[in-house]
C-alpha cells in the first residue's frame, strides 16, 4: 500500500506495525495503535523499529499517549491492558 511513512515521511511502499507487538498485538488492532512504515523503518537494521531499541521506545510511548488520550485512561488503566508503562519521569517527546 502506497503512502507516507509514519517515521521518516517518505512517499512509498507501507508495511503495517502493530506499535504493541507479541501478545498484545490483537490489542494494538483492537485499540487502533498501529502505524504504516517503509520497510527499512520498519524492518531493516540498523534504524528499524523491529531493531533498534530507541525507536521501538519512541513508537511505544507514541501509543501509549495515544492511549490514554482517546480512551481517558490514567497509566495504570493502560498498564493493565500492555503491562507496561513506557512514560518515565523525563518523558519530554
Amino acid at each position: 500500500m502506497k503512502g507516507v511513512c509514519y517515521l521518516c515521511g517518505k512517499w512509498t511502499d507501507r508495511e503495517k506495525h502493530h506499535v504493541f507487538g507479541g501478545a498484545y498485538r490483537d490489542k494494538s488492532e483492537k485499540y487502533g495503535l498501529t502505524v504504516y512504515l517503509c520497510h527499512a523503518c520498519h524492518n531493516e537494521p540498523p534504524h528499524g523499529v523491529h531493531h533498534n531499541r530507541e525507536v521501538a521506545d519512541y513508537m511505544h510511548r507514541m501509543g501509549q499517549r495515544k492511549a490514554m488520550q482517546e480512551r481517558g485512561w490514567s497509566e495504570k488503566d493502560f498498564v493493565r491492558e500492555f503491562g507496561k508503562n513506557y512514560l518515565g519521569e523525563d518523558d519530554d517527546d
